[in-house]
């Protein structure tokens, strides 16, 4: 017996069919475009995502028990509510329009309400804005709130309404937004009136696993729907309080279960909804952030720092920190837990006798560094474990394994399945569906070596001087 596994992310759709040892056999890959219209803003064709979901559906007909799909998270979009058609694109979870708009309501206060009932700060990441900024320039978005007709959500409700006829959301994409009372798991009436979103234009909320539809094409029942990082923080096997995990994708994204209490809400790392259990019961999660990882290593490689990867598998040089070179990646502003969105990304300590090698040497060592800053303000909540497992492109690098090690003090295990994604999207499925996926994490284990304090106090400051240098801009 097998399940398909549906993992839409930021730059691609990818589906697996997985047994229930956990074995993987890739049925559908399909890259989408990524469309810039303006500095800041990033974008997705809704038709084309749901192209590539039902084509991924099509290729796991009459092989698969059920399915269970991943979304991005934050993205969202709006559509109409009878015809199906969708009514802007996709305004993807890096896109900073809204900064403006999410500023003026920190300075008016709104931040105490945001923290105390999403337990998110104000920031463009999060789909609230997003939404709002669609009723007050999209025009036909405003007529069919107007006319009764609206929907708005994330890309998953977009994708569940489209295929399975049902307006609906996961309780953990529903965290993502910045309109769920985290502690009820539902829309918060305050929340929506800040933002401008109308409570009933946005999906029914529903648990990450069960049976939430069947779908057409293909005609599987839908038994897991999840944000992709809760997915992958389930496929690495952590499910006890201070389990963690690292996904380097395009960013790097840093979970830890928090257990059946929701954490309390602040500035630093996010209390989220993780996945409910079997039982129906609310798992939370701590989530933290960096906004540019692998982006930051393609934006050197564009910028001729490097050819090709084995380039920078290693280096034969001391760390560039230990030299006085700091790279800041706030390339898309800081994440967890500063929150900063201002901040850009910096070199700084450069001298004339430094080279392209040893600027590239400082980015992975700026994307570890960084890494640490929100895994130790997570400690600070919720103990992490003494080993974390990680994932992600970057994981291919030993060089930066190793660093990324030392800065953390703790052993990383890199797992040895890069689709940890759609694993956990197939383990959550399997729940739903009354069965059960059994695979026992595994990967190589990297220990720490010990690393001088001074240098994660030298990434501070200079940390520290790219948002003062962006406050004063």
């Amino acid at each position: 017996m097998k399940l398909l596994a549906i993992d839409q992310g930021t730059t691609s759709t990818r589906a697996f069919l997985v047994d229930m040892a956990g074995g993987m056999e890739l049925v559908h890959s399909a890259a989408h475009r990524q469309i810039r219209p303006r500095p800041g803003w990033v974008e997705h064709d809704p038709e084309e995502l749901l192209a590539h979901v039902s084509a991924a559906l099509a290729a796991g007909a009459g092989r698969a028990a059920a399915v269970g799909i991943a979304n991005q998270g934050e993205s969202c979009l709006a559509w109409d509510r009878i015809s199906g058609r969708p009514l802007g694109p996709v305004i993807v979870w890096q896109d900073e329009r809204t900064l403006d708009a999410t500023e003026r309501l920190r300075a008016a206060g709104a931040e105490a309400l945001t923290l105390a009932r999403a337990g998110l700060p104000l920031d463009p990441y999060f789909s609230a804005s997003k939404l709002g900024w669609m009723l007050e320039n999209l025009p036909e978005v405003a007529a069919a709130a107007r006319a009764g007709r609206l929907c708005l959500g994330t890309t998953d409700a977009f994708f569940r309404h489209r295929l399975t006829g049902r307006f609906e959301t996961d309780v953990a994409t529903a965290s993502r937004t910045a309109l769920m009372d985290l502690a009820r798991c539902r829309w918060d009436e305050e929340l929506c009136a800040l933002f401008g979103v109308p409570a009933e234009a946005l999906p029914a909320i529903t648990p990450t696993a069960g049976a939430l539809g069947e779908t057409a094409p293909g005609g599987l029942p839908l038994t897991a729907s999840i944000v992709d990082q809760q997915a992958a923080l389930r496929g690495h096997g952590c499910r006890a309080p201070g389990d963690a995990k690292i996904t380097f994708g395009t960013g790097a994204f840093v979970l830890a279960v928090a257990g059946p209490d929701c954490p309390a809400a602040g500035r630093g790392p996010l209390p989220t909804v993780a996945w409910t259990g079997p039982g129906g019961g609310t798992v939370y999660a701590l989530d933290g952030g960096v906004y540019a990882a692998a982006a930051a290593v393609n934006w050197a490689r564009g910028l001729g720092l490097f050819d090709s990867f084995a380039e920078i598998d290693g280096f034969d040089r001391p760390p560039a920190i230990a030299r006085g070179v700091v790279f800041v990646p706030a390339l898309a502003g800081l994440a967890c837990p500063h929150w900063d969105r201002r901040a850009r990304g910096a070199w700084l300590g450069l001298g004339l006798a430094d080279d392209r090698r040893d600027l590239m040497q400082a980015v992975l060592e700026g994307i570890a560094l960084r890494t640490a800053e929100v895994v130790g303000a997570m400690d600070a909540i919720t103990p992490v474990s003494a080993c974390i497992p990680i994932d992600g492109g970057m994981t291919r690098n030993r060089w930066f394994c190793q660093f990324l090690a030392d800065c953390l003090g703790r052993t990383v295990l890199v797992s040895d399945q890069p689709e940890l994604t759609a694993l956990g999207t197939a383990i959550l499925a399997a729940e739903g569906a009354s069965l059960a996926i059994g695979r026992p994490p595994a990967g190589r284990r990297v220990e720490p070596r010990a690393q001088p304090a001074e240098w994660i106090a030298r990434f501070a400051e200079a940390r520290r001087l790219v948002q003062d240098f962006a406050a004063r801009g």
